[in-house]
């Protein structure tokens, strides 16, 4: 705070030389009171608020700036030709989602934080490949016996519903080299070919990394606990080094 009592003082209040007057002055008007009281405004009561108005303007403009330039790199990203946008009805789906909108259950979709029995009649779940239901049902009855539930977070998903999780990923991450540690094109996601199944809760992706080999099931990346897939000779060479993330694995590339 600013002790300067000049800095408090109302606009017209007298000076300090006169609120504190010498007890021994005599009282005769001196050269520098003649002239009346001199109202100077203190530089820095000025300087602060014309200060506050630059910063405010300048962040103001930054703010902008950075906005722009996220939509700009955004647009460019998405008007690639290999970038996916609206796919053809191949790979099921809702057309909501091949239009490029917002995918729906008939394209496996389930909303973060949401998970269904592996006895749901849903897509998510009766889309995935045979044998992969059927080792998760092993394993379901295995881990019901230490009081755990093997949920799907997430099964099943159309074309049209992973391009839209691969357009929000680039819009979430900034580029598509990093969309790509954590999401699969429509051609190659293993979701799409019904192979993969994200299991919930923590707990229960927590069991079935550490029992999942004796049922074939096993954790395929490294950066992803809750990723799970069919792999018949876990059982008995248990299950092979995961991957870092996606863009290690071969079957990613294509």
């Amino acid at each position: 705070m600013d002790t300067n009592t000049s800095a408090l003082r109302r606009p017209g209040s007298a000076p300090d030389r006169i609120l504190h007057r010498d007890p021994h002055d005599d009282g005769a008007p001196t050269a520098a009171l003649t002239r009346g009281p001199q109202h100077v405004r203190p530089r820095k009561s000025l300087r602060r608020p014309r200060l506050f108005r630059i910063v405010v303007t300048l962040t103001v403009l930054a703010t902008l700036g950075a906005g722009t330039a996220a939509a700009v790199i955004t647009a460019a990203v998405a008007s690639r030709p290999d970038y996916p946008g609206p796919v053809a009805a191949a790979g099921g789906g809702s057309a909501s989602a091949r239009n490029g909108g917002m995918p729906t259950a008939e394209d496996g979709y389930l909303a973060d934080g949401d998970s269904v029995a592996l006895s749901d009649s849903v897509p998510a779940v009766t889309n995935l490949d045979p044998g992969l239901r059927e080792a998760l049902g092993q394993a379901l009855a295995a881990a019901e016996e230490d009081g755990l539930e093997l949920r799907v977070a997430s099964g099943w998903r159309s074309k049209a519903y992973q391009a839209w999780l691969l357009r929000d990923a680039v819009h979430t991450y900034g580029s598509e080299a990093e969309a790509a540690r954590w999401v699969g094109t429509p051609d190659t996601s293993l979701h799409v070919k019904g192979q993969a199944v994200d299991i919930g809760p923590y707990d229960a992706a927590d069991w079935l990394n550490r029992h999942g080999a004796q049922f074939g099931l096993c954790r395929t990346y490294d950066n992803e606990a809750w990723h799970f897939e069919l792999s018949p000779s876990a059982i008995d060479q248990g299950c092979p080094p995961m991957f870092r993330d996606p863009t290690e694995d071969p079957r990613m590339q294509g």
